[in-house]
C-alpha cells in the first residue's frame, strides 16, 4: 500500500495528533478508576466461575499480578518494557478464526491469559489495561491500527506518546523490543483510539468514521472486564 494523504506515515501523525477529530466521546465518569486496586484473588474466582478450570491459565494470571504489583512504582519507560515483555512471552500469536473460532474476536487479558495465546488486538488491549493500571494516563496510550507493511497484513499496536508532539514508542507483539515510531519504518498507521475515543488524522481535524464495529467491540471488553470483577471504568 502506497502512502497517501489519508493513510500518513509517523511523522506526519505526530505532528497532527493535538489536530485529530475526536470523533467519539465516551463518558469520562471514573475514567481514573483503571487505577483502582485490582483483587486477583476475587478475579481468580470470578474467572472460574465464568470460564471453568483455569489450568495452565491461572499461572499466567498469576504471573501477571506479580508482573504488576513489581512495575508499581517503576520509571514509565520501565512499565513499558516490562508490560511489553509480559504479555510477548506469556501468549502465542494466534489468528482469532484458531483460538476462538471467530473472525475478528476482542478478548480481556484474562481470557487471553487463559489461552495462552492472542490476536494483535489482544497483545495491545492487554499492554493498554495494564499500563493504565499502574498509573499511565489514557491520554498517553493509544490503540493503534496499522497496516504491517512486511506481512502486508492489518495489524494492530499499542502506542506510546510521553508528550503530544512526541515521537511515539510502539508496543507490538511482532518485535520483542519497545522502539520509537520513527524507526517502525514496516507500520503504516491508519487509525487510533482510547478512552477518549476514535481519532482519525486528516487535514483541518480530519473526517468522521462511519465504522462503529470497532467502538462497540471496545464496549464489549470494558464490559466483559467489569463482569470478571475489574475496575476498569471507561478504559
Amino acid at each position: 500500500m502506497s502512502r497517501s494523504p489519508r493513510s500518513p506515515g509517523w511523522s506526519t501523525l505526530r505532528l497532527r495528533l493535538g489536530g485529530w477529530l475526536l470523533l467519539i466521546t465516551f463518558l469520562l465518569t471514573g475514567l481514573g478508576s483503571v487505577g483502582a486496586n485490582w483483587s486477583f484473588t476475587q478475579i481468580l474466582q470470578t474467572a472460574e466461575d465464568r470460564y471453568g478450570t483455569l489450568g495452565p491459565g491461572r499461572g499466567r494470571i498469576e504471573a501477571w499480578s506479580q508482573m504488576l504489583q513489581g512495575e508499581v512504582n517503576a520509571p514509565e519507560r520501565e512499565q513499558l518494557n516490562a508490560v511489553n515483555r509480559f504479555f510477548n512471552q506469556q501468549l502465542n500469536f494466534l489468528d482469532d478464526t484458531r483460538i476462538w473460532r471467530q473472525t475478528d474476536y476482542w478478548a480481556t487479558p484474562v481470557e487471553s491469559l487463559i489461552k495462552g495465546a492472542a490476536d494483535c488486538e489482544d497483545y495491545a488491549l492487554a499492554k493498554y489495561f495494564s499500563l493504565r493500571h499502574l498509573g499511565i494516563p489514557s491520554e498517553k496510550l493509544r490503540i493503534t491500527y496499522v497496516k504491517a507493511l512486511t506481512q502486508n497484513q492489518a495489524h494492530m499496536v499499542l502506542t506510546f506518546y510521553n508528550s503530544p508532539t512526541a515521537d511515539p514508542l510502539v508496543l507490538d507483539n511482532l518485535i520483542g523490543e519497545v522502539r520509537p515510531a520513527s524507526q517502525r519504518k514496516d507500520l503504516l498507521p491508519v487509525y487510533a483510539f482510547n478512552a477518549e475515543g476514535l481519532y482519525l488524522p486528516g487535514a483541518n481535524g480530519g473526517k468522521r468514521s462511519s465504522d462503529s464495529k470497532k467502538l462497540s467491540r471496545w464496549q464489549d471488553v470494558l464490559k466483559k472486564m467489569q463482569a470478571e470483577g475489574f475496575a476498569v471504568g471507561d478504559g
